[in-house]
């Protein structure tokens, strides 16, 4: 992967939101953002991780805000994007990178209620923030949405036992060039982003599941990845992402693989 540094001035003043900012590539996406120019605010369950991002921006010499919020609330996610506009004001750039790779297992014996609930995080959360942050970037004339898929997406049969994930990253990528068709040529642009393998907390956990249980050849594949060193830094990611989200592209599925 060969990647161009991103301007300190591409997004100068911009206002940029990260779901699924606290760690990984979310937090990787909100500092290269941050060294863009932006005012970032970063929005993950988790309160502590937030806050780390936060301050990593602070001692960049960024601005941050922690926004400690479950993208499926709306409750949450109202009270979140009320303290963005009184600091900030309306997003301009949103990067919907919040996701779970659960439940792995049989199809058959996983829990339809489960099933759901990923497909709600994963899909229904990202088209409910998008719809909501969009009539503004609409009036504005401006905006970039930016929607974190995997390349599971291309290839659905590629891991087995993951049916709710494959199911949620392909419907992720048909929402997303429906978007863009629908709003193209308002100055919004909308794309997807896939990764690629990132040594990331969720290849983590994948590698710690029991491969009786998620299968034994997607347990070796993530654990021998992993142990050959064939992973992306979030990093190394993240930059991809920077490299391309500048220019008026949409419709686009943008892969940190190619060469940008």
């Amino acid at each position: 992967m060969t990647s161009k540094p991103t301007s300190s001035a591409a997004f100068g003043g911009r206002v940029a939101l990260v779901t699924g900012g606290g760690r990984g590539i979310g937090q990787a996406i909100a500092l290269e953002l941050a060294s863009a120019g932006a005012r970032v605010a970063v929005l993950a369950r988790s309160a502590d991780e937030v806050k780390q991002t936060a301050k990593l921006v602070s001692e960049r010499g960024g601005d941050a805000l922690a926004l400690p919020a479950d993208v499926t609330l709306a409750d949450q996610v109202a009270v979140a994007l009320n303290e963005i506009n009184e600091r900030f004001g309306p997003v301009e750039i949103l990067v919907n990178n919040a996701a779970v790779v659960w439940p792995l297992g049989p199809s058959i014996t996983l829990d339809p209620d489960q099933w759901a609930s990923a497909i709600d995080v994963n899909v229904a959360a990202v088209a409910r923030l998008s719809f909501t942050l969009l009539p503004a970037m609409l009036e504005h004339g401006w905006g970039r949405i930016v929607n974190v898929s995997s390349g599971i997406a291309a290839h659905p049969a590629g891991m087995l036992r993951a049916n709710a994930y494959a199911t949620s990253k392909a419907a992720l990528e048909a929402h997303t060039l429906n978007l863009a068709a629908e709003v193209a040529d308002t100055g919004v642009t909308v794309n997807v982003f896939r990764p690629g393998g990132v040594d990331t907390a969720m290849q983590a956990w994948i590698r710690q599941q029991d491969p009786e249980q998620i299968g034994t050849d997607l347990h070796e594949r993530f654990t021998r990845n992993y142990e050959e060193g064939a992973l992306l830094t979030p990093h190394q990611s993240a930059t991809s992402l920077l490299s391309r989200l500048p220019t008026a592209a949409t419709g686009q599925i943008w892969d940190a693989a190619d060469p940008t």
